[in-house]
């Protein structure tokens, strides 16, 4: 059954010029509504999962993907190189580092900022290859040659406020550096910036900086310790289980944390903005629909003659309302056809040529990221047809209530 007639007389309808303008022009509307609504559906989830995937992007290629931490912050793990060992076991475990991290002060030729003091175990570690990806100036090489300082990388926000460019000389302040009778004192120690990378995420680039992990054991004052080992997983996924068996391995005194809790208020703000988008811009599609609606019954209105004489030819009830149905389709389709090229040409020049730029210090990305998915034409353009199927209903019932007889009398 490919209801050849009934398809042929709905796009009659639509096409052919009528007496009555007003008609037309409200099913141009009801077109435009449903484009709309596709289209900012769209362009919505692609902000969406562009702020989404970026952020994850980011975070999971400068940061670890699981990790091992100190419960209660104490003087480091003890026996960490068998710990290590034992998590490299673990099946989708791909690389395993032993790190430590503190707050320190660092202090340029314009100004002193305060900041995260990263250090890792060796070149060839997994990390130090991602951060290599984000590097702008400067190379991983100069960490392990003899500059008369050791090597440290930069965030590219925090070498620009304080000044610290490629090649210059950085104090950094260890506010618990050297232990004294009186208690800890503050320590300075001089490095030289081999390395200024940018990630993109603001938070990264503003406030961090890495180096050997002898270094920072020296400027911290804890040699040969390690506060944190962080995993990177062959599936992101997984993250929350591995970090799960990774701290039943660790002991009492450490915590395992994945990735998604180590970011969960940014998770959390974005999914419950994605839900709030897609309801709200339902609601256009609601306002298409209205529009579809009275087109349809003012059409009937009009075409109460011709329902009669079709119905005096053979035609049947059920044929009469799919007349309409088909009406009510071809309107949503061809609206969400039109929105869904809007929405993923936007979405694209958008991307491309960055057209809304963002304050890095509130969004911690210096551009709206779009990222239109091909799966959301599917459920976005079903929903689409859907509404616009429910529309018919009422109207197509309407039209098989008319009376030939009475249609007809004063023809």
């Amino acid at each position: 059954m490919n209801f050849a007639f009934e398809r042929f007389i709905a796009r009659r309808y639509l096409t052919a010029k009528r007496k009555h303008a007003v008609i037309s022009v409200i099913t141009g509307i009801s077109i435009l509504g449903v484009a709309a609504g596709v289209m900012a559906l769209i362009i919505a989830l692609a902000i969406t999962n562009g702020f989404r995937n970026t952020l994850q992007r980011t975070l999971l290629g400068a940061t670890a993907h699981a990790a091992l931490l100190e419960k209660e912050p104490g003087i480091g793990f003890e026996e960490w190189p068998a710990m290590a060992q034992n998590l490299r076991s673990i099946p989708h475990v791909t690389s395993v580092s032993p790190v430590l991290y503190g707050q320190v002060l660092y202090s340029g030729p314009l100004q002193g900022q305060g900041g995260v003091f990263k250090g890792l175990a060796n070149s060839s570690n997994a990390e130090w290859s991602e951060i290599a990806k984000y590097l702008k100036q400067g190379s991983l090489d100069r960490l392990q040659q003899d500059t008369g300082y050791p090597g440290l990388l930069l965030g590219s926000r925090l070498a620009g406020r304080s000044g610290m460019m490629l090649d210059s000389i950085v104090t950094i302040i260890s506010p618990n550096g050297d232990m004294t009778p009186l208690g800890p004192r503050p320590s300075y120690h001089k490095f030289r910036v081999v390395g200024i990378f940018e990630s993109g995420f603001f938070d990264l680039d503003n406030t961090w900086g890495f180096a050997r992990l002898e270094d920072v054991q020296m400027v911290l004052g804890q040699p040969g310790a390690i506060n944190a080992i962080e995993m990177k997983l062959d599936d992101v996924s997984l993250a929350p289980q591995i970090a799960q068996q990774a701290e039943k391995m660790g002991g009492n005194k450490v915590g395992g944390t994945p990735w998604q809790e180590q970011n969960k208020q940014i998770l959390s703000a974005l999914k419950m903005d994605r839900v709030v988008t897609v309801i709200t811009i339902s609601l256009i599609q609601l306002i298409a629909a209205l529009n579809i609606l009275i087109s349809l019954i003012m059409m009937v209105m009009e075409k109460n003659r011709d329902i009669a004489v079709l119905v005096s030819m053979g035609a049947r009830w059920d044929q009469i309302r799919r007349i309409f149905i088909f009406q009510g389709l071809l309107i949503g389709t061809v609206g969400t056809a039109i929105g869904l090229i809007l929405g993923y040409g936007l979405s694209y020049l958008a991307e491309h040529y960055r057209w809304i730029s963002l304050d890095a210090e509130v969004y911690a990305l210096s551009y709206v990221p779009f990222e239109p998915r091909p799966i959301d034409a599917l459920w976005v353009t079903g929903g689409a047809l859907l509404v616009s199927f429910l529309a018919t209903l009422y109207p197509a019932r309407q039209a098989t209530k008319v009376l030939p007889a009475e249609a007809l009398r004063y023809e």
